[in-house]
């Protein structure tokens, strides 16, 4: 015989209560301590930038510029090459992010369709390549074969598929775009194309917002292929660029005279982290745009492996 449904009482929905308030506390105090630990390295850089390099040396904690010290900014803004970099950093990547969005978006779409042939077989390839490569030097052979060395292909193509974000873009497809949209368009006598280009793609624009900070965000950064791939200086993206003043800057220090040795060091102490800034400022400006788009696309993504 089943037993009467009982209410609880006063003290029970208390209790309750009470661990509630608990558990949302201490989940606040937790979030806050993760959110200081996250920024306040990324507001330290900012505040160096801007500090006398002795100050910053001396370990102190910053909460604001102390001795407030320019020298870093005028010497990278008075660098020729800066704008340069600058400008061949958002050409590469412009091209490198519309190359593997062409790549990407189609290859996970086709991925995901239960009725393409060797499906499996071809996500094992794909998957394969995330754990084993051929190399530096048998990709650096690849590029000089198919002669785009030196070019701005050089800097697009061989990083084109990120097989991260074709398995997150393919898991997006498969769980936002059911059969049965697709088994009725092809009543209307919708093709397979324009499915894809007039039904899914539109459909698509939180994951598409995602790969393109992906990708913009990884060509923005890039460093190493650009000293393998690039053999031309005024070539070089502006990370290169920033590393080559950096290194300037700390050869001088040791070529100075005794009166300029002081300076010289404080600037190109302070260059480090200034340049930080520079190169990151305009990913930093661009995020707070695409994060929604980014934690929900991410999340949509993740639902299937």
């Amino acid at each position: 015989m089943n037993k009467p449904y009982k209410s609880p009482g006063i003290g029970e929905n208390f209790l309750s209560h009470f661990a509630d308030r608990i558990f949302d506390a201490t989940n606040a105090v937790l979030m806050i301590f993760v959110c200081i630990s996250v920024i306040y390295p990324l507001y330290f850089v900012v505040v160096a930038s801007f500090t006398d390099p002795n100050v910053v040396n001396q370990g102190r904690v910053l909460l604001w510029p102390v001795n407030l010290f320019m020298g870093g900014y005028e010497r990278i803004l008075a660098y020729p090459p800066l704008w340069k970099g600058y400008f061949n950093t958002i050409v590469y990547t412009v091209l490198g992010t519309g190359v593997s969005l062409g790549i990407t978006v189609p290859c996970a779409y086709s991925l995901s369709r239960r009725d393409m042939a060797f499906r499996r077989p071809l996500m094992f390839l794909f998957t394969f390549t995330m754990f084993f490569s051929g190399g530096i030097i048998p990709l650096y052979i690849i590029i000089q074969k198919i002669h785009i060395y030196n070019t701005i292909w050089a800097m697009a193509l061989p990083g084109a598929v990120s097989v991260y974000n074709l398995i997150v873009c393919r898991s997006f497809f498969e769980s936002t775009i059911p059969q049965e949209l697709l088994e009725a368009a092809r009543i209307d006598g919708c093709t397979d194309f324009g499915f894809f280009f007039k039904i899914a793609l539109p459909l698509s624009s939180t994951i598409l917002a995602v790969m393109v900070l992906f990708y913009a965000t990884a060509m923005w950064n890039q460093f190493m292929n650009a000293l393998m791939f690039l053999a031309d200086q005024d070539k070089m993206p502006l990370q290169v660029i920033m590393r080559n003043l950096i290194l300037i800057n700390q050869a001088n220090t040791m070529t100075a005279d005794a009166s300029e040795v002081i300076m010289r060091q404080k600037l190109a102490e302070q260059l480090k982290y200034a340049v930080i800034v520079v190169s990151a400022l305009p990913m930093l400006l661009a995020y707070p745009f695409l994060q929604k788009y980014f934690t929900k696309g991410v999340m949509i993504g993740a639902v299937k492996g």
